[in-house]
């Protein structure tokens, strides 16, 4: 059975990492072979204490998580991100609203090791969570 472009989609999960910009140039890699599309998804949620933020006079983090997806598509693409690629921002948290994204897709890619986490860890916790988690394959980059 071959698929058609609409069939085919590849969806990234975003955190501005270095690990991050080299899955948006893999997933787009594979989405052009496959002849499909791009998702790249940046995950944004309130801290627990959102309001103390808000005092301190730190901005959206809606805001912010818009500039690092911006600055990842830059940095992995220049000027010239292919038009297979999208782009979406979503509120929650970050495995769970990655998992629930890719249903439906070929595959969803992720960064091995976001800016978090102990750096003795192979796999950061958003992409060991995601490889659990995720209803369709799941290809770690770093």
């Amino acid at each position: 059975m071959s698929e058609t472009t609409s069939q085919v989609r590849i969806v990234v999960g975003v955190d501005g990492s270095n690990a991050s910009v080299n899955a948006l140039k893999e997933g787009a890699r594979l989405a052009a072979e496959l002849g499909g599309t791009m998702e790249a998804v940046a995950v944004w949620e309130l801290p627990t204490k959102h309001a103390s933020y808000a005092a301190l006079g730190i901005g959206s983090f809606e805001e912010g998580a818009g500039k690092v997806l911006s600055d990842a598509l830059f940095q992995a693409f220049g000027e010239e991100v292919p038009a297979s690629v999208s782009a979406r921002l979503i509120q929650g948290p970050a495995a769970a609203s990655l998992a629930s994204i890719s249903e439906g897709a070929r595959m969803l890619v992720v960064g091995r090791r976001g800016h978090g986490g102990l750096m003795g860890l192979l796999l950061g916790s958003v992409s060991a969570a995601v490889v659990n988690q995720a209803p369709v394959p799941v290809l770690v980059v770093q």
